[in-house]
């Protein structure tokens, strides 16, 4: 089968690695990216070799006179891909949605934007199938993909009944920690249910969970704190092989180092990941806790990470390559080299 032509617009903090990581696949092709900026973002896309492309065509004189061979405007780009992967604000990727329709082509969009923009949010392990086809998917936001993950292992297992969580949210992106952000406060969401948990039943309707969240001054990850009734007793063994059976949750132990998202960090880098990426849900087993029919456990999300190997499960559903989500995702994984942190 002929490669599929990839094309992102949007080289931000989503956009960079979606390209690098369809780039990795085997079954793609990165026909270029999409931008308004003339900075070193864009001079960094240009530097890998991606053709780049003017987002807005009102932008291409200043990109132009910045110095970057600008390739066409948006169009151009549309013309030559299969499917448009959109990493723009929401504000602008709403305003895209219609582009690509009136193209005719087939498009995800991210957890900016709502679940009606696209009609489906997906998260591989839960809900592969019923993107095959589809025009356009919506990946869900890093949170609520983790949430999916942990929940979809254990109720696979059949071990969820309800599920109450509380999220502690990275203040903003580190690399725009300079212009703003919070310090020395907490600011808590100020609903219950927090939005996660309704999007998570976007996904899955079945979910019986309710979410909190309160955004924390630090800009490193996200830290999670669960509590599940179970539909029976269990023992902390088979939940620990419930969540070893999705190959995107990764099992750390504090008594390895590991007590805090910095170190965890350190060691994507020393694992050698592209831009320190946690693509898997960090979850401690020796903080994981039983009582009876009660789970508690607790996680780490890499905000900037989580979503890209959905992102490349949704190319291949939407575009039907690959009908078996099963072997999508082991595609995927061996490309990313997600699952080497479990088994390191």
């Amino acid at each position: 089968m002929k490669p599929i032509r990839v094309a992102v617009n949007g080289y931000g903090v989503i956009g960079k690695r979606v390209a690098d990581a369809v780039v990795a696949q085997e079954d793609m092709d990165l026909v270029g990216v999409a931008d308004v900026t003339a900075d070193w973002r864009a001079r960094m896309a240009r530097a890998k070799g991606f053709a780049l492309y003017a987002a807005d065509p009102d932008r291409t004189p200043a990109m132009r006179e910045a110095g970057l061979d600008v390739a066409g405007g948006l169009d151009d780009l549309l013309a030559t891909a299969d499917i448009v992967v959109d990493s723009t604000p929401k504000k602008v990727a709403v305003r895209n949605v219609e582009t690509y329709r009136e193209r005719g082509i087939r498009f995800i969009v991210h957890g900016g934007e709502k679940h009606e923009v696209t009609g489906h949010s997906f998260v591989a392990e839960a809900n592969y199938a019923s993107a095959i086809g589809r025009d356009s998917t919506r990946v869900v936001s890093c949170n609520t993909t983790s949430i999916v993950r942990t929940l979809t292992a254990l109720k696979v297992a059949g071990l969820l009944g309800s599920a109450r969580g509380t999220l502690l949210r990275r203040a903003t992106d580190p690399w725009e920690s300079h212009l703003g952000g919070i310090m020395n406060t907490l600011v808590p969401e100020p609903e219950i249910p927090s939005h996660q948990g309704p999007d998570a039943q976007s996904v899955d309707p079945d979910l019986d969970v309710i979410t909190m969240a309160v955004k924390v001054p630090q800009t490193l990850a996200h830290l999670h704190y669960w509590s599940v009734r179970m539909p029976r007793k269990a023992f902390k063994d088979e939940v620990l092989e419930a969540f070893r059976a999705s190959s995107r949750i990764a099992l750390i132990r504090m008594a390895d180092g590991l007590g805090a998202l910095n170190a965890v960090k350190e060691m994507m880098a020393d694992l050698g990941r592209p831009n320190d990426s946690l693509y898997e849900v960090a979850l401690w087993e020796d903080m994981l806790k039983v009582e009876g029919d009660e789970l508690f456990y607790a996680y780490m999300v890499d905000n900037q990470a989580i979503v890209i190997p959905e992102t490349i499960d949704a190319i291949r559903a939407l575009t039907e390559a690959e009908r078996d989500g099963s072997a999508s995702i082991a595609r995927t994984n061996a490309a990313l080299g997600v699952g080497t942190f479990a088994a390191t």
